[in-house]
């Protein structure tokens, strides 16, 4: 029960009821001891003075008791008696002969009838004492004999007033009493000072601890004490919090260490992490505190720095910015780039489901961070399909990061507008095709001749029998016609194929069957390159899946690698009597999970040390005026742009496999 009465208490109570309960069982140990041993003492004392008194009366009053001079007895009790403080503390003396008799006393009333006897002392006792009563009060009877020589002629009686002794006890007591009261309220006194000041720093330091939990600095300047020796400002890290540790270590200053020295954390005489090398636990309690609010502080500092460089970068950024939601894919943030460049104002982003911006490729890069994502890595979408608030599209780079975003995980995207990019991008490739189909016209020319001049046989066929008036047979008519007419469907073909590989490629992804990308390319150049005596073999795979992609892109991929591998069968020919035919092999397959096509040739090849650059813009090893090096960088941004990469295997004088792989749709 006390114990429970006493957790409740708080701690400065705590330690002054403590003090105060010890140091009062201490006193009154020590008053009741002392009390024992005064009374004790002082009672002897007066017993032993009474005794004093009547043995001194035994030793003068001998002689007149033997001369029954009962004047000069009575005299010397009265003597006695009244000397100095005695007449206060001797409350009676009498004298008896050996018979009992009472000889004389000091009684001014008569001598009281039950006084004899009480106190009877025997024949070989030297003194008695004994408590009587009196005439309605008690008194200490002290009996000593009056000898002469070794008879006995008489004894004394002493009474002691027990009255007299009382009140000095009484006054003893309450001398004792007033010692104690003033331990008493000297150990109050004592006992709340030395609790206060005992419990006072653990009380500011609950308080400073208080705030802190409320995010409130405030109270905790209370803790900035003067101090000449110690000043966080002169730690040097603490105006450079750039510095790898705050805990500046000036051993760096002349030495070299290396980078992972960890006694670069530490200084040898840190300014910061000061504690007094005398004082009590409190003070060294009081010093580590200090030190960590001055670490929360500087790391405050320093957050905050980081919060305005953040929030710096975010409103300022040239791209827009989102914070999305890893679960919900809601709108947590947005800077005002983003309002600039889609329309929407910051109200309506916020809340906005971020696929909205984006349907297909924005909801498959969240899907990579459901869940919370990969804290390690970031994820990269290049191209993707975005719309305003209007409903124009544009093309964005989209970077997501994972990120904590007001203690739930969240994604930072950062949607870079590269829609500019991606038209220049298309009339670059459109320029290159246009290239393209200028090398191509002489043999479109030849291929279209074909069945021009097929036609026109048929034609004048047709007009020679009607002017010599000579009788066709119908089943020869039907059959001229009917060759007329595939011919035309021939020449039709040719021009659709070659308007479109012409027309301008369109900037939205579709799915994509590389059989039929070959075989549009294949129809243009192969009587083409008939005539340059290069054969084109062409192996597709059934049931070929499909890709994401834009066909007239890829033709555009494709024309480059054939006319590339058409350039080295040519230039490996140079010099050559007999030189064998030329030969490209176009292949499709399926390798997992990517669909592949590959292009070889059995040209001069590609030196070991051009392979690493066959891929930079403008590089060629052509001569000047027959190419820019462009071909290969835009085929192979080209891949790139649909996931896709290009593998490259050539030996010098045997030719070059150039290998697309791009995942399945």
């Amino acid at each position: 029960m006390i114990l429970k009465a006493l957790a409740r208490l708080n701690l400065k109570n705590k330690f002054f009821i403590s003090i105060l309960a010890v140091i009062l069982i201490i006193s009154c140990v020590i008053a009741l001891l002392a009390r024992w041993i005064l009374v004790s003492g002082l009672t002897q004392e007066l017993e032993l003075r009474g005794t004093a008194v009547a043995q001194s009366i035994a030793a003068r009053g001998g002689t007149y008791l033997l001369e029954d001079n009962i004047p000069e007895l009575l005299s010397l009790i009265f003597d006695e008696k009244q000397l100095r403080e005695r007449k206060h503390l001797v409350d009676y003396i009498y004298v008896e002969n050996v018979d009992k008799r009472v000889l004389c006393h000091t009684f001014t009333r008569p001598f009281p009838d039950e006084l004899p006897g009480t106190n009877p002392l025997g024949e070989s006792e030297q003194k008695s004492v004994r408590l009587v009563s009196l005439l309605g009060h008690e008194a200490y009877d002290i009996a000593v004999p009056v000898k002469e020589g070794l008879y006995r002629i008489g004894t004394v009686h002493v009474g002691l007033s027990k009255e007299h002794i009382d009140s000095l006890v009484a006054k003893l007591r309450v001398m004792f009493l007033g010692f104690i009261s003033a331990v008493i309220i000297i150990t109050f006194y004592i006992s709340h000072r030395l609790a206060g000041y005992i419990t006072d720093p653990v009380v500011r330091l609950t308080r400073i601890s208080d705030d802190l939990s409320r995010g409130s600095f405030d109270s905790s300047g209370i803790l900035d004490l003067p101090d000449g020796r110690w000043n966080i400002t002169d730690c040097p890290a603490f105006s450079d919090t750039d510095m790898p540790c705050w805990h500046f270590d000036d051993q760096r200053k002349g030495e070299q260490k290396r980078p992972d020295d960890k006694t670069l954390r530490r200084c040898k005489e840190c300014v910061f992490y000061r504690k007094h090398e005398d004082g009590d636990e409190v003070a060294t309690l009081t010093d580590s505190f200090r030190n960590m609010v001055w670490s929360i502080r500087l790391y405050r500092r320093r957050l905050s720095e980081s919060e305005n460089t953040y929030r710096s970068l975010f409103n300022s950024g040239p791209d827009p910015i989102f914070v999305v939601d890893c679960t919900t894919q809601k709108v947590l943030d947005a800077n005002p780039r983003a309002e600039e460049v889609y329309g929407f104002s910051r109200n309506e982003l916020v809340g906005m489901d971020f696929t909205t911006l984006g349907p297909v490729q924005t909801r498959e890069c969240m899907m990579l961070f459901e869940g919370g994502g990969d804290e390690a890595g970031c994820v990269r979408t290049p191209r993707v399909v975005h719309h305003r608030k209007n409903g124009v599209p544009m093309f964005v780079n989209v970077n997501a990061c994972p990120i904590s975003y007001r203690g739930r995980p969240a994604i930072i995207v950062a949607a870079t507008d590269v829609t500019e990019v991606v038209e220049k991008d298309a009339q670059l490739i459109q320029a290159s095709k246009m290239k393209s189909l200028g090398e191509m016209s002489a043999g479109v020319a030849h291929e279209l001749n074909q069945p021009l001049n097929a036609i026109r046989m048929g034609s004048d066929f047709l007009a020679m029998s009607l002017e010599q008036g000579v009788t066709i047979h119908p089943e020869h008519f039907r059959q001229v016609v009917t060759e007329m007419s595939a011919q035309v469907d021939r020449a039709s073909g040719i021009i659709n194929t070659l308007r479109s590989f012409g027309r301008k490629a369109d900037l939205f992804d579709e799915d994509v069957n590389l059989n039929a990308t070959v075989q549009a390319v294949t129809s243009l150049i192969s009587r083409q390159f008939l005539l340059h005596q290069v054969d084109i073999k062409v192996d597709l795979a059934t049931e070929l899946p499909v890709i994401t992609a834009q066909d007239n892109r890829l033709q555009q991929v494709l024309f480059n690698l054939v006319t590339n591998a058409r350039d080295a069968i040519i230039e490996r020919r140079k010099g050559m009597e007999k030189a064998a035919r030329g030969l490209i092999e176009i292949r499709t397959f399926v390798d997992r999970e990517h669909v592949c096509l590959s292009v070889s040739d059995n040209g001069t090849g590609i030196p070991q040390h051009v392979l690493e650059k066959v891929f930079e813009p403008f590089f060629t090893t052509k001569v000047t005026g027959e190419g820019m090096g462009l071909g290969l960088a835009i085929s192979y941004g080209i891949v790139r742009d649909y996931k896709g990469d290009i593998g490259i295997r050539s030996r010098e004088g045997e030719g070059t496999t150039f290998t697309l792989r791009f995942p399945k749709a």
